[in-house]
């Protein structure tokens, strides 16, 4: 089993969270559903998850519905425990370069957060 944390910085809402919060119930309760079986299964469709290439280790948590896929970046801290940094609906392949970047300055902040944390 898998566990997602939603990213968030002090006391700030988690992007994830105001991501979801922005699209309808629907929406919202499919891209659960499919966080929910990243969470549960050890196997993982790649239709579902996958690592982005090119990238500083971020991976994607994909729904679909419809056209519509929505699309949440994050990183795996170890095996079990993604980091949810940033959601956004695309309707193409292709992720835009600057979700990318955000995903990898808050794995970045993250990462260092933990090791200030640690000290």
């Amino acid at each position: 089993m898998r566990k997602i944390t939603f990213y968030k910085k002090n006391h700030e809402k988690a992007p994830v969270e105001v991501f979801l919060d922005g699209i309808n119930a629907k929406q919202a309760q499919k891209m659960i559903w499919v966080m929910r079986l990243v969470e549960d299964f050890s196997r993982v469709p790649k239709q579902y998850l996958k690592k982005l290439t090119s990238t500083d280790d971020i991976w994607e948590i994909r729904a679909q519905m419809g056209s519509d896929i929505f699309r949440v970046l994050g990183f795996f801290v170890n095996d079990n425990h993604f980091i949810a940094t940033n959601g956004f609906q695309k309707k193409t392949n292709t992720i835009p370069k600057a979700d990318i970047h955000i995903a990898e300055a808050r794995k970045k902040d993250y990462l260092t957060q933990q090791k200030r944390g640690k000290s």
